[in-house]
């Protein structure tokens, strides 16, 4: 079973191949995109965040998932030296882990009713469990950022996430944190395999701003591999990438 829709302005579809599966599970999964929409979402006026950035809340009034959203957003920042950082300007904005977190979160949900074999996909960030509808691991294209009608790599991927950051679809949204715009003009995407889509989303957010060092960073990282595309049109992969296409 399959649904699709738009939520927080992007695409999201989920398909479970189980037979089991009814339209209710798949709704409780979109009825939970919507509830993290409502709160996180940086565009709408009442969302948490807009409350935050209004300073019409507190500290001690955040709830109790901003309150863990952000503490994870804390520790990422530590993790990739002070590349991810949600706060620009004195504005908060976490939708760099947010995303990949609601992914994940959203996969668990299915994952919790049993399902084994299903895809979770936000705007090009996915996650995948089991297998295909024809029992083989997924097939994920990852798009050309200079022409999004064109796939220039597919990876085959069970239980993992990949995610991908640039600014060739949404325009400038990823900025060097550090004060140096050069590096995020030096490649126009970059992919990452991680574990989870949620490791992988914030990890390919923090490696974008590094510009062309950030695949040297996700070639340290133990089991994630990256796939960076250069403004050259140049590929960069990380030594294992390859693993994923054969």
């Amino acid at each position: 079973m399959k649904k699709q829709a738009s939520i927080m302005g992007m695409s999201v579809i989920i398909q479970v191949i189980d037979a089991s599966v009814t339209q209710e599970d798949l709704n409780e999964v979109f009825s939970y995109f919507h509830y993290i929409d409502k709160k996180f979402s940086t565009y709408k006026e009442n969302s948490e965040v807009s409350q935050i950035n209004r300073e019409d809340l507190k500290e001690s009034q955040f709830s109790n998932e901003m309150k863990k959203i952000l503490e994870l957003c804390k520790e990422t920042k530590k993790e990739t030296n002070g590349y991810f950082d949600v706060n620009l300007n004195g504005i908060l904005d976490p939708s760099g882990l947010v995303k990949g977190y609601a992914i994940f979160q959203g996969s668990l949900i299915l994952k919790n009713k049993g399902f084994q074999n299903f895809y979770v996909e936000i705007a090009g960030d996915i996650q995948v469990f089991g297998k295909n509808e024809n029992r083989e691991d997924w097939r994920i294209g990852i798009q050309n950022p200079f022409n999004l009608d064109e796939i220039v790599k597919v990876v085959r991927l069970s239980n993992k996430g990949i995610a991908t950051s640039g600014n060739y679809q949404r325009g400038r949204h990823i900025y060097n944190p550090k004060g140096r715009t050069k590096e995020t003009d030096e490649i126009a995407s970059i992919s990452v395999i991680g574990p989870n889509v949620y490791e992988a989303d914030r990890f390919a957010t923090a490696a974008f701003a590094m510009g062309e060092k950030g695949i040297e960073f996700i070639e340290k990282l133990k089991g994630f591999e990256g796939y960076m595309i250069k403004k050259d049109k140049q590929a960069v992969l990380t030594s294992g990438f390859e693993d994923y296409t054969n």
